[in-house]
């Protein structure tokens, strides 16, 4: 799987949104080192702590949780986002999640002791972090709203229109599972 951090730096600079902090970008990505897991890999399992921040270069990672023997999916993390179990991974506590290569994924990861380094001494990083979290506020906001005002094919379209090319990425059942719909519901929706 070919890489660079070329595509990193361009997600840090439109995240940072600040010409000024710019300059802290190859610090940041210094710090961040690159992680390559095989499809059905886990970036961290569930009872265990997440041990990576990351950034997703290629490939799509489930987020999942288990209730009653079932596994439903969370979130969806896709290529060019960051993401990581956080509370886990911050507060160094079991994740209640599972979190899984859906295909072959490159990611670029840093470690808690990094992650507050940056913290602590990187302008950038904080700026970056501020703004990556109040996007990431954002989207739950819309996906809730959504799920609540939206009917399934609804949800269904406006997941394609924005991520048009998930059906090809994506099981369908993962993609049902994430719009809260059952998976026979979304074979006749997609029927229509």
């Amino acid at each position: 799987m070919k890489s660079s951090p070329k595509k990193f730096e361009n997600y840090l600079r439109k995240i940072l949104d600040t010409f000024s902090l710019e300059h802290h970008i190859p610090e940041i990505i210094k710090q961040f080192t690159k992680l390559q897991l095989n499809k059905n890999q886990y970036l961290v399992e569930r009872g265990k702590v997440c041990s990576y921040f990351c950034y997703l270069e290629q490939g799509v990672l489930q987020h999942s949780i288990d209730i009653q023997g079932e596994e439903k999916t969370t979130y969806l993390a896709l290529e060019n986002t960051s993401t990581a179990a956080l509370k886990s991974f911050k507060q160094k506590n079991p994740s209640r999640k599972n979190i899984k290569a859906l295909c072959d994924c490159v990611l670029w990861v840093i470690d808690l002791k990094k992650f507050n380094d940056l913290m602590t001494n990187n302008e950038g990083f904080r700026r970056f972090y501020h703004n990556l979290i109040e996007n990431q506020i954002f989207l739950i906001d819309d996906y809730r709203i959504n799920l609540l005002t939206l009917s399934p094919e609804e949800r269904y379209k406006e997941l394609l229109k924005n991520n048009p090319n998930l059906l090809q990425q994506i099981p369908l059942h993962y993609l049902a599972s994430f719009l809260g719909i059952s998976s026979r519901h979304m074979s006749r929706i997609r029927k229509k």
